[in-house]
């Protein structure tokens, strides 16, 4: 992976979480125990569907951009394919949450994608300090 799917995949995602936030819309205004939902603001389900929501497009963004800048300059940095799988994994930090949420899935999935998508972060900064301008 050079960045290419960095970018179709961060799309994908981020238009994934934009739907969802009409589902969350509809949990707040119109569902018939919106009133619940709405007093649960900062506690359980409600708090955590949040979070995927916000992680999710921020993560999706993050590989839209990390996939162009990687694409971009990808024969002058080393350890692209790296770099760029590991943001792609990050995305299991959101997707955690919503398995967490709904499936009851362990959060081990949360944990490995945030770690992924800090260090694919943290490891393109690096790169680029390093990169040799002409």
């Amino acid at each position: 992976m050079n960045g290419k799917y960095n970018i179709a995949i961060g799309f994908l995602t981020m238009g994934f979480f934009m739907i969802y936030g009409f589902l969350l819309i509809y949990l707040r205004d119109f569902a018939p125990d919106k009133l619940a939902w709405v007093n649960s603001y900062s506690t359980g389900k409600h708090f955590e569907t949040r979070l995927a929501h916000v992680h999710g497009n921020l993560f999706a963004f993050l590989n839209v951009v990390m996939g162009y800048l990687l694409w971009h300059f990808k024969d002058q940095l080393n350890h692209v394919t790296s770099i760029s799988w590991l943001a792609v994994i990050g995305l299991l930090m959101p997707l955690g949450i919503l398995g967490e949420v709904y499936l009851g899935l362990p959060p081990i999935f949360v944990l490995i994608g945030a770690l992924s998508i800090t260090v694919s972060v943290v490891w393109l900064g690096i790169s680029f300090f390093k990169l040799k301008t002409v």
